[in-house]
């Protein structure tokens, strides 16, 4: 039976209202000189994870990036995959992801049947996880790729149905994402309501770019922020995003006392 020590964590950390941060790169996109920077970064500011992963990425990319990051950082690696060639027995853990905002067989049980085997043989801690793709203001890869519709951004009673039928499903985790380069992120309204209706660790991503939303994001209810193509085009933010998320942890804690 595989460890469960990164899921364990995140179930304590949403009990006692500590949040966490990942990183999302996607190896397709990230420069090498930015890609080593962001590593040095990640280690100073107390990064909790890497997300790694992609809409078009091949294995042996995802794999070299993989080591590389092993090769010089100590923060786990969990699998962000956009198809099931995005496989790699160096990382620590991977988002078993169900688009359950969506109404695509493949995308909800198919993909998951063929990766199924070589999971079983991984060490790889197996995090499944309810992803709802959120109407970010434009066209997104994962739209486009997955043959699905996003969740209306003014609708989040629908958020709040798809998030409950996902954990009465016994799906771990939920991630609420706008997309990689979207306009606005999910609404805090909508995170409010999902955090308040559910009781598994909720994952918000996309659009992402200031201190402020961050901050906005922790505070309506995600448990854990992740942030890539603001970081990816300016890597300094990501010292910033770290401290507004320790912060918030700090001021939880001291209130708490």
């Amino acid at each position: 039976m595989r460890p469960n020590h990164i899921y364990e964590t995140l179930l304590a950390a949403r009990k006692s209202g500590q949040k966490k941060f990942a990183v999302l790169i996607d190896p397709d996109e990230m420069r090498l000189d930015n890609f080593d920077q962001i590593l040095v970064l990640a280690a100073s500011g107390h990064v909790d994870y890497f997300f790694i992963g992609g809409s078009l990425i091949l294995n042996n990319e995802l794999d070299r990036c993989v080591r590389h990051i092993k090769a010089h950082s100590k923060v786990p690696i969990i699998l962000f995959p956009g198809n099931t060639y995005q496989l790699s027995k160096s990382a620590d853990g991977i988002l078993l992801l169900s688009l359950i905002s969506g109404r695509n067989p493949e995308l909800l049980i198919g993909k998951q049947v063929i990766a199924a085997p070589y999971l079983k043989q991984s060490k790889l801690e197996i995090l499944s996880t309810g992803y709802m793709l959120i109407d970010g203001g434009k066209p997104t890869a994962v739209s486009y790729i997955s043959n699905t519709q996003p969740i209306p951004a003014d609708k989040p009673d629908i958020a709040v149905c798809t998030a409950m039928a996902g954990e009465m499903l016994g799906l771990k985790m939920l991630y609420m994402d706008a997309g990689s380069g979207a306009r606005q992120p999910v609404s805090n309204a909508m995170i409010e309501q999902v955090s308040k209706n559910t009781d598994i660790p909720l994952i918000v991503g996309g659009g992402i770019r200031t201190t402020e939303q961050v901050a906005d994001k922790l505070a309506a209810g995600a448990d854990m922020i992740v942030v890539g193509n603001a970081i990816e085009k300016d890597p300094d933010l990501l010292v910033h995003f770290a401290r507004t998320i320790h912060s918030f942890n700090l001021h939880r804690n001291e209130m708490l006392k």
